[in-house]
């Protein structure tokens, strides 16, 4: 670790977060696996495209060692989260892509990152499941089209013919027509293909129903049937910005922190779950919790005093330092803010972790 500043266009700061991160990794030393595993992802996500082959690989195999432990609702998270994300790292999203179908599902679907390669990759590697979700994936073209059909799997084939953007060759076609001879399933939506040849659903009346044979009968001889590639996917979900965070957050969301208080769940690691998943008001109020302060007084603080209030405040509710920067960075961008940070500030941070306990940052922040 010790060379990687001298390879890498990064600051100190962020390669002893890198080393530091793998130390934790390794032995965790009371930060929560789920905590590291969303401080290193975000870290990659932010320096994702600065980093050498080196530590491209460190990263990923701190993320492919903690997946394993870590739960799925937070992998789900992440994955949700980078899913519409054009500037994420393109190898963080193959690692979750491959992941359980539940984390993967988000990312096969929607993410612009992953590749015809990645995609035909994942068809040979991958289970049904994944399958599926590639065959509603948005705008699949003829080569993946063609190695799904060579599936065998009922629900793969009606998936990728009720998708409609999908563009499957005549050949494929043509495959699928003979398969509906003994998979009655795939008989109706493929009569109601607009792209179907009309020989292929001529040939199909042999065998489906008088009900099926008499719309293809009607429609088949009404209208011709033209290849359309420019058709919407209407189902793909649109990209939303998180809400900004209001002066006053709702009374559910107090009511909330306050259950998470009493039954002592309110821990930092919740802290970087709401603030991963972009809901900075449920960040802000558990903060102030944590440290037993009004929410006005915490915001003033934490926002418009610098990054020396963020770093105590991270010491005393028992955030590690290799996190600040996960924590500084999400927090301002949700804000609108630049996370910007000078030579001195940063040595501000640094002292910040390193000089005061738990209690002395606490101590210090509520003196500010």
């Amino acid at each position: 670790m010790e060379r990687m500043g001298r390879d890498l266009g990064l600051t100190a700061r962020d390669m002893n977060d890198m080393g530091r991160l793998a130390q934790l990794a390794a032995n965790p030393q009371g930060t929560t696996k789920e905590e590291i595993f969303l401080a290193v992802a975000s870290l990659y996500r932010v320096q994702g495209s600065y980093l050498n082959p080196r530590e491209r690989a460190l990263m990923q195999e701190i993320l492919r060692r903690l997946a394993r432990d870590v739960e799925m609702a937070i992998r789900i998270s992440l994955a949700e989260r980078l899913a519409e994300d054009a500037n994420a790292p393109h190898d963080l999203i193959v690692l979750l892509a491959d992941d359980a179908i539940e984390v993967a599902r988000p990312l096969i679907l929607r993410s612009p990152l992953l590749t015809e390669t990645d995609i035909l990759r994942m068809i040979g590697d991958c289970g049904p499941a994944h399958h599926e979700a590639v065959a509603q994936r948005p705008n699949i073209g003829e080569p993946v089209c063609d190695a799904l059909v060579k599936l065998d799997s009922e629900s793969v084939l009606g998936a990728l013919l009720r998708n409609v953007t999908a563009r499957i060759s005549s050949q494929a076609f043509e495959t699928l027509v003979e398969k509906s001879r003994n998979i009655a399933n795939l008989q109706d939506p493929l009569a109601h293909r607009k792209d179907l040849p009309p020989e292929l659903a001529t040939r199909m009346c042999e065998w489906v129903s008088d009900a099926l044979k008499t719309w293809i009968v009607h429609n088949y001889r009404v209208e011709p049937q033209k290849l359309d590639r420019t058709l919407e996917d209407i189902g793909q979900s649109l990209h939303h910005e998180p809400p900004a965070p209001r002066a006053q957050p709702g009374e559910s969301a107090q009511k909330l922190i306050d259950k998470l208080a009493a039954s002592g769940q309110l821990k930092a690691g919740f802290l970087l779950r709401v603030l991963h998943q972009g809901q900075i008001d449920l960040f802000d109020l558990a903060f102030a919790k944590l440290l037993g302060a009004p929410l006005e007084d915490l915001r003033r603080k934490f926002y418009e005093m610098g990054p020396k209030p963020v770093a105590l405040a991270c010491r005393a509710v028992g955030i590690d330092r290799c996190v600040f920067a996960t924590v500084f960075n999400l927090s301002r961008q949700a804000r609108k803010m630049r996370p910007v940070l000078s030579p001195a500030e940063l040595s501000e941070v640094s002292t910040a972790f390193a000089a005061f306990s738990k209690p002395q940052a606490l101590e210090m922040f509520q003196k500010l």
